[in-house]
């Protein structure tokens, strides 16, 4: 299976119909389908030798559905399509109402609950109620009778067929006693046993929790609105020396685009021209904007703030960073939770099960509590397959999963799927890779000594000037912090490096050595004065080098890969979540416990080469732990990969690292504790929505079935927990 598609689904009433067309996708040769009951949506993986898109459409719709292709801007025609239906189900609810509301009021005349406001006796004429009763069930529930109709032809039932045969009891009875009152010998008008309220204050009722159902869901996406709408609408791209402001979709890899200062980047690139600071924070999470000037990389989406740039764009359309977070989001909504399994099982076998218990509440009532009161039987049944529909069971976990998943991205964590989600809330072990995870993973000057008798602006201008036509990461920090002292850099006569041991160079005349102890020896420089002060700098996890003028020793620098300011208060909050941390790195022991010290980790594993990394995981696994590993995603992939759960640290240009479950676009060690704290939410929540969609049933079909609760009550009940369960869930979008 090599292809991927993704259809939205139109005419799904229930969890039963989620279920239908899965199944249905699944039973085509070389397809694996999951279908997404709140987001309405298909995900398809497919062999395109064997089938293709038209095929997959073309078997929802005889499964009894309809579809509305994934494209481009199908976002945007799903959306159309929801505010449609939206529209239409609050038309069918107004007429519902109108028309419910004289036979509600009949009803509550039965009850003498209108002393103060009389029934006028139109309300109680039998052909009047049937008036306003066929239109609200055949018109107006219409579309119940054709779901109800497409699942029984393909051998199943839902919510719809529940509907159908509960109102439709309710009406056809009352429809023979009023054909009744045209016999002189039969009942009056006003005395015949007649239900049409129930069948049309279901009905509404019913139409009523849809739509609010339908609005509830609509928030439950706001995290893929927000991150939409994060993109810049225009672009100001040059070509051929014209300058054209054009939709940023129109942008290709290539062109030249000029940033004005307040405007947003409209698509990742490269800086050809200008200086300014971009405020990266929507996407990494630095409050802290980012300089930026020639040859560096500009994020779409985020905002220049003070400097006309000219850049060229690199990345466009779906391959944007913004595009990654937008389809790895989608993909973790659409997904499915291995705990949605339980429900779907439960809720393919409900409806049947239903039918058979009205079924028996009708043979019990008809037969021995009351015999030969056929009204009041049905009644009993109707109330039980109403208050049974299985909308909430099925809304459970998709909705759950929808809201947990899109607030984590809003904090900068992205699940690559509803398994992930799930499974992370049993990690009790997190495994952190050092360099570029607990620490910043750029060496900064640190330490600088000199000995007697040199200058130090001028020794450092030396170094600096010898050092910048290193490539190594240790000369950039030297480089890097010495030029953030505004001292300035002639240029190197003569520069050579000498691999594992620093660099020769000539400066203004003067012979420079710029390395380890072993360059120092080699070249015969005496530095027995300062050996003390090395070994001191290097126990605290610093890297010296030694420097040396015209053969004799001249001072040192040290370089450090200083911890994230966050490290040390990320490890305390995973503590106190009953989490175990662990250092993994393959630096050398002594630096790796000073770090470790320093944020408050007690225990590490040292100098391991990344293939051991994975075994080290393994080691943990084997104790019977469950193990999250965090790293940079590149030498850290076999232990990402070898982990209960992968967590890659990546900036906001790289968020799809194939190795992780999860990835945390912020560098910040608190998205860990915030990965497993929304881990732990959801799953929470997702067990309440269970219980609550269980218990409404549970509880709910006794009652009914004891003759405790109306039908019209059953349908408001029904209606509520669909509608509780999706608010529930939304909680969720207010997490912080």
């Amino acid at each position: 299976m090599n292809k991927q598609t993704t259809i939205q689904i139109t005419g799904m009433t229930c969890a039963a119909c989620a279920n239908r067309i899965e199944k249905g996708l699944n039973r085509m040769e070389g397809v694996e389908a999951n279908v997404n009951l709140a987001l309405e949506r298909a995900s398809v993986h497919y062999d395109p030798l064997i089938t293709d898109d038209a095929k997959l459409e073309q078997k929802i719709i005889d499964l009894g559905y309809g579809t509305i292709k994934q494209t481009d801007d199908s976002v945007d025609t799903a959306a159309d399509y929801k505010k449609q239906e939206i529209r239409k189900q609050q038309l069918r609810l107004s007429i519902a109402v109108l028309l419910s509301l004289p036979l509600l009021w009949a009803m509550a005349g039965h009850f003498s609950l209108t002393s103060f406001l009389p029934v006028p006796m139109l309300f109680m004429n039998a052909w009047f109620q049937l008036g306003l009763a066929a239109p609200v069930q055949f018109i107006i529930g219409w579309p119940f009778y054709v779901g109800a109709y497409k699942a029984l032809r393909s051998g199943s039932a839902n919510m719809d067929v529940l509907v159908a045969l509960g109102t439709s009891a309710a009406f056809f009875y009352s429809l023979y006693e009023t054909l009744r009152t045209l016999n002189p010998a039969g009942h009056g008008a006003h005395e015949a046993e007649l239900y049409y309220e129930t069948s049309a204050v279901l009905i509404t009722l019913i139409v009523l929790g849809k739509l609010l159902e339908a609005l509830a869901k609509g928030r439950s996406s706001e995290a893929i609105k927000t991150l939409m709408g994060l993109q810049a609408p225009m672009a100001l791209v040059v070509r051929e020396g014209v300058e054209y402001r054009i939709p940023t979709t129109e942008v290709i890899a290539g062109d030249i685009l000029l940033v004005k200062p307040g405007e947003k980047v409209p698509v990742d690139g490269i800086v050809l021209d200008g200086a300014s600071t971009v405020d990266e924070s929507m996407l990494t999470g630095e409050s802290m904007p980012i300089d930026k000037r020639q040859g560096d990389e500009l994020i779409g989406a985020t905002i220049n703030k003070n400097g006309a740039l000219r850049m060229q764009a690199t990345k466009v359309g779906k391959e944007t960073a913004l595009a990654q977070i937008i389809r790895v989001v989608e993909d973790a909504q659409g997904s499915k939770a291995p705990i949605q399994r339980v429900a779907d099982r439960i809720s393919g076998i409900f409806v049947p099960i239903v039918t058979v218990l009205a079924v028996i509440a009708f043979g019990v009532w008809y037969v021995i509590i009351e015999p030969g009161d056929l009204g009041n039987a049905l009644e009993k049944a109707i109330a039980v397959l109403v208050i049974a529909c299985p909308c909430a069971l099925g809304l459970a976990t998709p909705t759950s999963i929808m809201a947990g998943s899109g607030r984590a991205a809003e904090l900068g964590v992205l699940f690559k799927g509803g398994e992930h989600l799930e499974s992370t809330h049993r990690i009790d072990t997190v495994v952190l890779d050092k360099t570029g995870t607990v620490t910043k993973g750029k060496p900064e000057l640190t330490d600088i000594r000199v000995a007697a008798g040199y200058d130090e602006a001028r020794l450092l201008s030396w170094v600096g000037s010898a050092e910048k036509s290193s490539e190594h990461p240790v000369a950039e920090a030297l480089v890097a912090g010495i030029k953030r002292r505004s001292i300035e850099l002639p240029e190197a006569e003569q520069f050579e490096a000498v691999p594992g041991f620093g660099i020769e160079a000539v400066v203004e005349g003067e012979r420079l050595l710029i390395g380890t102890k072993r360059l120092m020896e080699k070249h015969g420089v005496d530095i027995k004065a300062i050996e003390a002060e090395q070994q001191r700098l290097e126990s605290e996890g610093k890297t010296v080098m030694l420097i040396a003028v015209n053969g004799l020793y001249a001072g040192l620098a040290a370089v450090a890969d200083t911890v994230k300011d966050t490290s040390a208060e990320a490890v305390a909050r995973m503590k106190a979540m009953g989490l175990e941390v662990i250092m993994l790195t393959g630096d050398n022991a002594r630096t790796a416990q000073a770090i470790a010290r320093e944020v408050g980790i007690e225990r590490v594993v040292a100098e391991v080469l990344p293939e051991q990394k994975a075994k080290a995981v393994q080691e943990l696994q084997a104790e019977g732990r469950k193990v999250a590993m965090v790293g940079d995603g590149m030498n850290d992939a076999p232990a990402l990969v070898a982990a209960d759960i992968g967590m890659a640290i990546g900036g906001g240009t790289d968020v799809a690292i194939e190795a992780a479950d999860i990835t945390l676009m912020r560098g910040d060690l608190n998205s860990i504790a915030d990965a497993i704290r929304m881990s732990r939410v959801t799953m929470a929540n997702i067990k309440q929505n269970l219980f609550w969609a269980l218990a409404y049933n549970v509880i709910g079909i006794p009652i009914a079935a004891a003759g405790f609760l109306a039908p019209w009550l059953a349908g408001a009940a029904m209606a509520l927990s669909s509608v509780s369960v999706v608010l529930n869930a939304l909680r969720l979008q207010r997490m912080r």
